[in-house]
């Protein structure tokens, strides 16, 4: 089946469609239209890359095209600071922003020749055919074409010079990081960064067994690493719900709660569901709340396959509240998800300093409100899956500060966490890098960013 690509002529709008036969043209027009949905409309790259409701470009294409889709993307915003600045060293001028679809189609070829295993030869050429086939960028066919080929002549010189760990990191997170990590961490965190994130599982039971089957390692918190990627779905143990994916920093904080069998316990903000899953295979009797009936439909979906009962509500943290009081609560707290950069590399562009605030704002009156949900001598336990200290050790203070005589904080100990003493904080709260080693050897590294921290209602 041939690749079609629809333009308009200009002045007479007599619309008419062209056609590129070249293999591999279709997956390249998806990625720089979904590159140009995530920067400039700050559309979500997971809701881009859905199966059944993303991009129609991308839902169109064969398996195959997809993972190429994906890698192009991916690579695109890891690399977006250096493609940005390689681009600035090989215009005379900028390219207008009306015409932000040019900028878009030279992003995907450069990633392709400089950061992915393709040919030179292929990423020019259909660059240009995408190109003349879009009515905005048809005027800079010859630009695009003459880019490409002097950055396939030049590469050397033109990167020679880069600082990567600063070019790919926005400056208000930079900033961010280096103030409240230093420099050095702050250059470590985004190294991290340029790497896919690995594939970790949560398993029922039986973790080095797991381990053995599904060729991993037993990383941090008893998580399954594995050191091969493909459809989750087709591994061993999916459809007799034995595991669920879920990063080994995710899989903390439920684990902070100590033994829960028998008790009610909390999972706020709970969707997709692997602290969820955790605590009703650890015996909890779960009540799952979350704003999103859709997020919250595949929870329950998940919890089938898993073979485990929790209840469910759909609401607003705001305006919910129990019918008794919980053993614990476990308040997962909406935040700006910058731990996450390593699998949705599309936070560092889509974020932007006001949503800490907003969302601090948030997470301050969730944590007070919840405050009355736990029995007396109950823990709670709030994390974030982000980096920045506002939404993590600076909100944690603020808790206790406000709340003396109500709660005390429960430190973290390394034995809780496969004894890497390196993820506590002075303080006592837990603290994940994404740089940070994920078992006790320190030979496997790497983990979502993620902070928790535990208190005790008094």
């Amino acid at each position: 089946m041939s690749n079609r690509a629809t333009r308009q002529s200009a002045p007479s709008g007599k619309k008419e469609t062209e056609r590129s036969d070249k293999p591999g043209f279709a997956a390249r027009k998806a990625a720089a239209d979904i590159l140009g949905n995530v920067v400039h409309k700050k559309r979500p790259l997971d809701g881009e890359l859905d199966a059944s409701s993303g991009h129609s470009g991308f839902r169109s294409l064969p398996g195959n095209d997809r993972a190429l889709v994906r890698a192009i993307v991916g690579t695109s915003l890891r690399r977006r600071g250096e493609i940005s600045e390689i681009l600035d060293r090989l215009l005379d001028r900028q390219i207008p922003e009306k015409t932000g679809r040019v900028v878009d189609i030279l992003h995907v070829a450069i990633a392709q020749m400089l950061f992915l295993d393709i040919p030179d030869r292929a990423s020019v050429s259909l660059a240009v055919d995408h190109a003349g086939l879009d009515r905005r960028a048809r005027p800079y066919k010859g630009l695009v074409n003459g880019v490409l080929r002097r950055l396939g002549r030049e590469r050397s010189d033109l990167v020679s010079d880069l600082d990567p760990e600063r070019l790919n990191t926005p400056d208000w997170l930079w900033q961010s990081w280096t103030e409240g990590y230093g420099e050095e961490t702050a250059r470590a965190i985004a190294s991290a960064h340029r790497n896919e994130a690995a594939l970790d599982l949560s398993v029922k039971s039986d973790a080095a067994g797991w381990a053995e089957k599904l060729d991993g390692k037993v990383v941090v918190g008893g998580s399954v690493r594995l050191n091969r990627k493909g459809a989750v779905d087709a591994l061993e143990g999916y459809e007799a719900g034995a595991w669920w994916v879920q990063d080994a920093a995710a899989s903390l904080p439920a684990r902070l709660l100590g033994n829960v069998q028998g008790l009610s316990v909390a999972d706020l903000c709970a969707a997709p569901g692997g602290k969820t899953a955790q605590l009703a295979a650890a015996g909890a009797a779960v009540t799952a709340v979350d704003i999103s009936k859709g997020r919250l439909k595949r929870l329950e979906e998940n919890m089938r396959r898993l073979n485990l009962n929790v209840q469910t509500v759909v609401s607003d943290l705001r305006e919910f509240t129990p019918a008794a009081p919980f053993d614990a609560v476990l308040l997962d707290a909406p935040c700006s998800a910058t731990g996450t950069i390593r699998r949705h590399p599309d936070v560092a562009w889509i974020k932007k300093p006001c949503d800490i605030e907003k969302l601090s704002e948030i997470q301050r009156e969730l944590l007070d409100r919840v405050l009355d949900w736990v029995k007396p001598g109950g823990l709670i336990v709030y994390c974030t899956c982000s980096l920045e200290k506002a939404e993590g050790e600076l909100q944690a203070d603020a808790f206790k500060a406000r709340n003396p005589g109500k709660v005390d904080l429960v430190p973290v100990a390394a034995q809780e966490i496969g004894g890497l003493q390196h993820l506590i904080t002075e303080e006592g709260y837990l603290r994940c890098l994404p740089e940070h080693a994920a078992d006790a050897d320190g030979e496997i590294r790497g983990m979502d960013g993620f902070f928790a921290a535990r208190f005790r209602r008094s």
